[in-house]
């Protein structure tokens, strides 16, 4: 009788714990009988457990959490197409939660990536459709906003028949492919080399000019100077003749004497000079004494 007591309080045991679940912060849960969401017998909404303590029939209900925060969906950058035909590479991000568990359970089993998978075509499509309604200047220029918004709107609509509800789609980036990318900096990079070439042909031209006006006044100048030094010997010249003829007209003798000390002093100023000339030449006539003893006489 005792061990039937213990089996029986540790099957009641059993039972109560498995009657209650906590659904944490950040949560919902939902009960599922029979492979149905449980939903209100009056209202007919499915019951939704906020977080807290919560009892549920054991071995017949069965407990989906699910994650009730903002949710944001950021995958790989994806390719559109403008109304010109031109492709863009987009990369975006949305954010979204659960609008109604049971739709969304029912829609995606509960799974996440499920349902982002799903979200995502359904983004993807509403932007798909916005840039193909605008051209690329439009696009750049101001309309992002206007693209983003609408985008949204397209987004959440299809998106209800899966329980989530669009926070927010943004367009973190717009890039052209790569392809094109490579053929827009090529003509880039040719347009600013025929730029640089014009710029250095324009230079090149410049210096020349400078270079002939620098060239023009050197030469004016160099020949101001030869003509101001020919000029101011010239003056010197007449001046040295006009002290030399002074010179002369007050004393000739002594100018003479003057003359032929200067004529001795470079004639002699080398000791490998040899002077060939013969002993009675007027050459000598002041070392000879030639010319005093005519004074004399």
């Amino acid at each position: 009788m005792k061990n039937l007591l213990i089996v029986v309080i540790i099957i009641l045991g059993v039972l109560a714990s498995g009657s209650l679940f906590v659904v944490k912060e950040g949560e919902r849960a939902i009960v599922i009988q029979f492979g149905k969401v449980d939903r209100d017998a009056e209202t007919g909404e499915t019951k939704v457990f906020e977080p807290g303590l919560h009892f549920k029939i054991p071995l017949i209900d069965t407990v989906k959490h699910l994650d009730a925060r903002i949710q944001t969906l950021d995958d790989a950058p994806d390719r559109f197409v403008t109304s010109e035909k031109k492709d863009l590479i987009v990369d975006s991000y949305v954010k979204w939660k659960i609008k109604d568990f049971a739709r969304y359970y029912l829609s995606t089993g509960g799974n996440k990536l499920q349902a982002e998978a799903l979200l995502k075509q359904k983004v993807n499509n509403g932007l798909r459709s916005e840039f193909g309604a605008r051209t690329i200047a439009q696009i750049v220029s101001g309309e992002r906003s206007a693209l983003m918004n609408q985008a949204m709107e397209q987004a959440a609509s299809s998106s209800d028949e899966l329980g989530i509800g669009i926070v927010d789609v943004r367009v973190k980036q717009i890039n052209l492919p790569t392809e094109v990318s490579n053929s827009i900096f090529q003509r880039m990079r040719a347009e600013r080399a025929g730029v640089a070439r014009e710029h250095r042909s324009e230079g090149q031209e410049q210096a020349e000019v400078i270079r002939a006006d620098i060239d023009a006044k050197v030469t004016v100048m160099l020949a101001d100077a030869e003509r101001n030094a020919r000029q101011v010997k010239g003056e010197g010249d007449a001046l040295a003749a006009q002290i030399y003829a002074d010179t002369y007209s007050r004393n000739p003798e002594f100018y003479s004497f003057l003359r032929s000390m200067d004529a001795y002093r470079r004639s002699f100023n080398s000791k490998q000079d040899v002077l060939v000339v013969e002993p009675d030449n007027d050459f000598f006539q002041y070392m000879n004494g030639k010319k005093i003893a005519e004074k004399e006489k």
